[in-house]
């Protein structure tokens, strides 16, 4: 990709103020001097400290993901879609993870059981054999039984409460992140701060003081979403000079609308010297993957690029990913490398495709694809910020994913699973408390043999049929015992730097005393006893 940026269209910008709807890409700053002195004496945001987010819409099959494969009912429940235990293994020995490599000629998933996390109860999709190297290194929490009280089955509505972080609130307009970074005071000096790479901006990043920015493709970050080639600046030049003939009476805001176009300008020049095309997609592996002759490539967007492929005459079986995945990988290549070559705190994306009706499959198919990917995913980023870190190394990044809902326990008549209550969140970084780094030493939060809070059991099962969390919250909905704010909040104080004040703000449910979403407790919403924050950083 041609990187240069034409010096006449860096002198429009300097000098024109009627483009408004260009601010697009661009952070406004419409808070006044002393607000934005005050909020810039925070922490928040500039402690070095970084967070990518991944949201997996369509609401993830938890209980396909993170495995309670030593509960009775699961296999009663999944005779189709269940993932066998292999039987040579004891699930309820306690260790490291196992993570089966193929190495040889075999397929690189040619493992189908339940992988054993070592926790004595729990085991991962074979999909996600890639996140057991992560877990074992201490930087991986799986939080399970996540959700919100008196869950939302509509997809609409749950994204919205989760990106809000205002569950059951539809007049809530603004997200989590977006008031993260406004109460940071970032949104009014730095011209990147909260950036995502998808169609649209997502709620989690949007609202109304400033504006985050967005890229729907990488290629297309130009003025006007145009392409950075000959004809593309040309026509982006034409529409500077005609808008030069705008006439522009002296007004108190022109130093306001100067700023912001200097933001602009930053901005575009910002992502005019990365490099984010398919050339230079360079990053490999620091050592020989899944016992292969080479390191792979941590960001797979092409066949050639997709795990042991080309090192075995072009075998598809040794893809690490499926081909599906490739959008999303440039996509999350770019949110990496935003956050590691820029000053930008948070970057993510989503993953879509989990409203898995029909023909979920169990160690193959759609699920499974899925889970392929967010097991990369995590493994690709880890290597990524540990070899290449520039301005963000793994120490200091956070990647978490988030779901609107879980889906039912029980398989429905067409193999699939329907729209249920709570479900299971990843949180991977080089600060996390995972396996054997946390207070309850398991990594595996919400899915033990016996889970236990201020000593008093939260129990996952009681070892009949149909009996235990599977079912307690009506039937065939997984009851939730960990609060999804509780775990963004953790981060956005302690991995982020909020004060506790400051995350008042940004969670409104942590000035209820009824909600418990630090201490925990029995939550007086819905009378569901809560973990609270769960130690993850």
């Amino acid at each position: 990709m041609n990187n240069s940026f034409l010096p006449n269209r860096r002198e429009f910008l300097g000098r024109s103020l009627g483009l408004g709807a260009l601010t697009a890409l661009s952070t406004l700053t419409d808070f006044p001097l002393v607000m934005r002195q005050a909020l810039a004496q925070s922490g928040l945001g500039q402690n070095g400290r970084k967070l990518i987010f991944i949201f997996l819409r369509g609401g993830n099959d938890s209980l396909n993901s993170v495995l309670p494969i030593e509960d009775d009912a699961y296999a009663a429940s999944r005779p189709v879609i269940g993932i066998a235990k292999d039987p040579a293994l004891d699930y309820s020995a306690t260790g490291p993870a196992d993570f089966p490599v193929s190495g040889g000629t075999k397929a690189t998933f040619d493992y189908t059981y339940g992988i054993r996390t070592g926790n004595g109860f729990a085991a991962l999709h074979p999909g996600l054999k890639f996140l057991a190297p992560v877990y074992n290194a201490g930087e991986l929490a799986l939080i399970h039984r996540v959700g919100y009280p008196h869950q939302s089955r509509s997809h609409f509505d749950s994204q919205n409460f989760w990106e809000t972080g205002n569950p059951n609130n539809n007049l809530s307009r603004d997200g989590i992140f977006y008031r993260t970074i406004l109460e940071s005071g970032l949104a009014n000096t730095s011209p990147l701060t909260g950036v995502s790479f998808q169609s649209s901006l997502p709620m989690i990043l949007r609202g109304s003081k400033a504006a985050m920015t967005n890229l729907s493709d990488t290629g297309r970050y130009n003025l006007f979403g145009i392409p950075n080639t000959t004809a593309g600046n040309n026509k982006a030049d034409a529409t500077l000079r005609a808008a030069m003939g705008i006439p522009f009476p002296d007004k108190r805001d022109r130093d306001f609308l100067r700023l912001q176009y200097e933001n602009l300008s930053n901005t575009l020049a910002i992502f005019a010297s990365l490099n984010f095309s398919e050339a230079g997609n360079t990053y490999t592996d620091s050592e020989n993957t899944d016992g292969d002759s080479e390191a792979y490539n941590l960001f797979p967007t092409a066949a050639p690029k997709n795990g042991g492929y080309t090192l075995h005459n072009n075998d598809a079986s040794r893809f690490v990913v499926p081909a599906g995945s490739y959008d999303f990988f440039n996509r999350l290549k770019a949110a990496a490398i935003v956050l590691n070559k820029t000053d930008a705190v948070i970057a993510g994306t989503s993953l879509d495709g989990f409203d898995t009706h029909s023909n979920q499959g169990a160690a193959t198919g759609s699920h499974a694809n899925l889970m392929k990917t967010i097991g990369w995913a995590m493994y690709g980023l880890r290597r990524y910020f540990t070899k290449y870190g520039d301005k963000a190394s793994w120490q200091n990044v956070t990647v978490v994913t988030l779901s609107e809902f879980g889906r039912t326990s029980i398989q429905n008549s067409d193999g699939g699973t329907d729209h249920a209550e709570a479900g299971v969140m990843f949180a991977a970084g080089g600060a996390i408390k995972g396996h054997g780094r946390s207070n309850s030493g398991h990594g595996v939060f919400g899915m033990s043999p016996a889970d236990k809070f201020n000593g008093v059991a939260i129990p996952w099962t009681t070892g009949t049929t149909k009996a235990g969390s599977m079912f307690a919250q009506g039937g065939r909905y997984l009851k939730r015992a960990v609060d999804y704010r509780s775990v963004l909040g953790e981060l956005i104080r302690d991995h982020l730097g909020a004060t506790q004040a400051q995350l008042n703000r940004i969670i409104p449910g942590y000035v209820d005393p009824a909600e418990n979403l630090r201490a925990g407790g029995i939550c007086g919403i819905d009378t569901a006893r809560i973990f609270g924050e769960v130690d993850l950083v």
